[in-house]
């Protein structure tokens, strides 16, 4: 397969941000998501703000690449944004479940932005990995998936993928060959600036104080290696692969979660749970081979 390096990062990437659920759960509730975010991105721009600072030509890149970070750290920060309200009338298992979608809107959205071709075999393959990482979610029960409804939260968050897509399709489409950490500086930035207002719109309180060491130690994750570094890494690999290869690695999220809850929690992974991973990884497997997008470098 060409562009190893690229699909390893890309794998690295996704097992990153399915670590993140774990920390996030440590930190949900204990204050607003709002504020949450918007320490999250906080940090992750006081990391790289040295970076930047450090070289005259980043400064002078960073204030003619500024525009372009507050446009997808908008669709950044209204993925978080949708996530969060959703949540407050859907569940979990919904909101999961809906995020495979995905990779298959991704597909859609670069049709028509990069003229991309979509055939009937490639439908189907989104199809099996949608399907296979349902199985995972909903833990291999029939009864769980027939149970599950729709409600307003789920169009919310639907919108939220949607933006998610946004953000991705962007990250290739702006493209003008600028410095990776300069575009992700700004976007973290634009993002960061777009979660404050969105705080003082719903008028909710920042309440850092309640995070004690421990908690803080989660949030670090979230911000260096889930945001930051996987933001990085998400830049690099989408303007080499494009954003559809990139995004169909996200059909691995339900099988790195279901990993690493066995491995810091000791949860174990129900047999019933195996064939939904099997479909996941396959159909990741061949989208990645059938699926062979040119990138505009």
């Amino acid at each position: 397969m060409q562009n190893f390096k690229y699909h390893f990062l890309s794998i690295l990437v996704t097992a990153l941000v399915a670590a993140s659920f774990i920390s996030t759960a440590k930190l949900s509730g204990v204050i607003n998501a709002f504020s949450l975010t918007l320490l999250r991105l906080s940090i992750s721009v006081i990391v790289l703000l040295p970076v930047i600072l450090m070289k005259k030509h980043r400064i002078t890149l960073t204030k003619k690449v500024l525009a372009k970070g507050f446009v997808m750290g908008l669709f950044f920060a209204v993925f978080f944004i949708c996530m969060f309200k959703a949540l407050e009338t859907t569940t979990p298992l919904n909101t999961a479940t809906l995020y495979t979608l995905v990779p298959f809107l991704t597909a859609i959205f670069s049709v028509f932005v990069f003229k991309e071709s979509m055939s009937f075999k490639l439908l189907l393959i989104y199809l099996i990995g949608a399907l296979g990482t349902c199985w995972v979610v909903v833990r291999g029960s029939l009864e769980v998936l027939i149970g599950m409804s729709i409600n307003q939260g789920d169009y919310l968050f639907f919108l939220g993928c949607i933006s998610m897509v946004c953000f991705s399709i962007s990250m290739k489409l702006f493209n003008r060959y600028e410095s990776s950490v300069v575009v992700v500086f700004c976007t973290l930035f634009g993002g960061a600036v777009w979660m404050l207002f969105a705080l003082i719109i719903f008028e909710q309180p920042l309440g850092w104080f309640a995070i004690d060491i421990n908690l803080s130690l989660h949030m670090l994750y979230l911000a260096v290696f889930a945001t930051l570094i996987s933001t990085f890494l998400i830049h690099k690999v989408t303007i080499k692969l494009g954003p559809t290869r990139v995004m169909a690695y996200i059909y691995l999220s339900p099988v790195f979660v279901a990993a690493f809850m066995w491995l810091f929690e000791g949860k174990s992974i129900p047999i019933n749970v195996y064939p939904g991973m099997a479909l996941s990884i396959i159909a990741t497997l061949i989208l990645q081979t059938t699926n062979k997008e040119t990138s505009k470098t």
